[in-house]
């Protein structure tokens, strides 16, 4: 699913006018109308429904709104706020078509500002995607009441104060939503975590947007539904053998450490590998021969970490490094020696990125077009630097992915992968519950597993970030988000297959 700027969504709203030979006010009548659709499926008729509106179109959406939900036996009362007199030709439509029993109350100063009842439903339509510069005076006013009230506020299409594409300034107000309903697409402030406050829990609702015009835009923003995977999944064929579906090596593991070499390898069996084998300290042998008899085990010389690679690399299809790996300088050598001798796909991951980040030459020996990093945001932050926000972030990240020919996943609720061309790709499945020690080595695991069965860098990314994801959802329905562990979802990674393979067959 694409994600459009602000600019692109307000041509798609010209562009569906045209095509269809209707009228702007035609179109927020049909957006209106998914709005109230969503509101009656969630509210009852017996709460009273404050709409504070100004005088563009986002203030044009909530008149309509007023409308049809006044005629679905909800107590509506509107509040106009600002001047209105220089308000847009839809907003003066809309307004004329209110039924005299919806009472309208300008709102022009602070002192006007309304008592909120305790149980109200209040509808922001105060700005939309068009804003520019930070909300003050008495808008500024009137957000701050709204937000200390309380009150459940539901935001049409984008919180006001919030911008769509770029950094919202410190010093202006914004709309603090319970929940947020987009019109046709998500939008890209929706998915980044300093937003999370004034976002809510956000919907997308249809709006008939032209599909032509969509199909057509140019973006570097995407987020990732079951649709998107279902089409990377790749049957299995009746006459596979084990060769059929890769060799991965897994470096992971060190003294008192080893649960993260554990959950690795169990996840990159559990996501399909034919053959895994696990290079880990003496420590860890016994420990890996009963925890996962699935796995061969190769033992370092080293008895407490990691000091030398296995020999023979040639032979796997992909080498992934860094779950309870360790710092030590031996196994700073052996990483050192991966980049600069191994010809593989590499999947690095946690301690290997520590590594990595911290040496400017290592950084120069990175083998283009080959490498998937999975950072957290403090791993990502030694591998790229520090960023000044989320939006910076983003930016930060695909100028790393460009000048390295690598692919980066960013770990996080909408989980980011950025590639080398340019593209970023957010994740649309995963929970709270999964932030828990050592989820993030069971995505090096699947992600692993899915290279060595010769998936691209990129679906092996998309798809494995979404399994792991889905995994998590399964994990939440039979034991909740407060007592879900890391292992919880590689139990659960079967179902998650499992049900992506059902529905692409059907």
């Amino acid at each position: 699913m694409k994600l459009l700027s602000a600019a692109q969504t307000r041509e798609a709203d010209a562009f569906t006018i045209r095509e269809e030979g209707i009228s702007s006010l035609d179109l927020m009548e049909r957006a209106a109308k998914a709005f109230a659709c969503w509101f009656e499926n969630k509210f009852q008729p017996t709460q009273e429904v404050l709409l504070c509106c100004g005088p563009g179109n986002n203030g044009g959406d909530g008149l309509a709104v007023a409308r049809l939900l006044h005629q679905r036996g909800y107590p509506v009362q509107v509040y106009l706020v600002g001047d209105t007199t220089s308000a847009s030709a839809d907003f003066k439509a809309n307004r004329a078509r209110l039924p005299e029993q919806i009472k309208q109350q300008p709102l022009t100063e602070e002192k006007q500002l309304p008592n909120i009842p305790p149980h109200a439903c209040v509808i922001d339509a105060l700005f939309g995607t068009g804003l520019n510069r930070p909300v003050t005076g008495l808008y500024a006013a009137l957000i701050r009441h709204l937000n200390e009230s309380n009150a459940t506020i539901t935001a049409i299409d984008l919180p006001s104060g919030l911008y769509t594409d770029s950094q919202t300034p410190q010093e202006g107000a914004v709309i603090q939503a319970t929940y947020t309903i987009s019109f046709q697409l998500p939008k890209l402030a929706f998915l980044l975590p300093q937003h999370e406050a004034f976002v809510g829990e956000w919907h997308v609702v249809p709006i008939g947007l032209s599909e032509k015009f969509i199909a057509e835009a140019d973006t570097r923003y995407y987020l990732t539904m079951q649709e998107d995977v279902q089409q990377l999944l790749k049957p299995r064929k009746r006459f596979s053998h084990k060769g059929t579906y890769g060799h991965a090596l897994l470096l992971a593991g060190s003294f008192g450490k080893m649960g993260a070499c554990v959950l690795a390898s169990r996840s990159c069996l559990r996501a399909g590998v034919g053959l895994l084998t696990v290079h880990t300290p003496a420590a860890g042998y016994d420990i890996l021969q009963t925890a996962v008899p699935e796995a061969m085990t190769l033992v370092d010389q080293n008895r407490r970490h990691l000091s030398h690679l296995p020999q023979d690399l040639d032979k796997y299809n992909v080498v992934g490094s860094g779950p309870g790996l360790g710092t030590e300088r031996a196994t700073k050598t052996a990483i050192g020696q991966l980049l600069a001798t191994s010809g593989q796909y590499l999947v690095i991951d946690a301690d290997a990125i520590n590594i990595i980040g911290s040496s400017e030459k290592l950084k120069a020996q990175l083998p283009r077009n080959k490498v998937i990093f999975t950072p957290h945001p403090k791993e990502f932050e030694r591998l790229v630097g520090k960023s000044n926000n989320d939006y910076d972030r983003l930016q930060d990240m695909l100028e790393f992915c460009r000048e390295y020919a690598c692919y980066v996943v960013l770990k996080g609720s909408n989980t980011a992968i950025g590639t080398p061309d340019g593209n970023l790709y957010f994740n649309s499945t995963g929970n709270a519950g999964m932030a828990t020690g050592g989820t993030g080595d069971v995505l090096t695991g699947i992600i692993t597993a899915l290279v060595a069965q010769h998936y691209t860098l990129e679906e092996a990314c998309r798809l494995g970030v979404y399994v792991h994801g889905l995994a998590g959802d399964l994990a939440l329905k039979t034991v909740g988000d407060v007592g879900m562990i890391a292992s919880d979802v590689i139990d659960h990674l079967p179902a998650a297959f499992l049900q992506l393979q059902a529905l692409s067959a059907g």
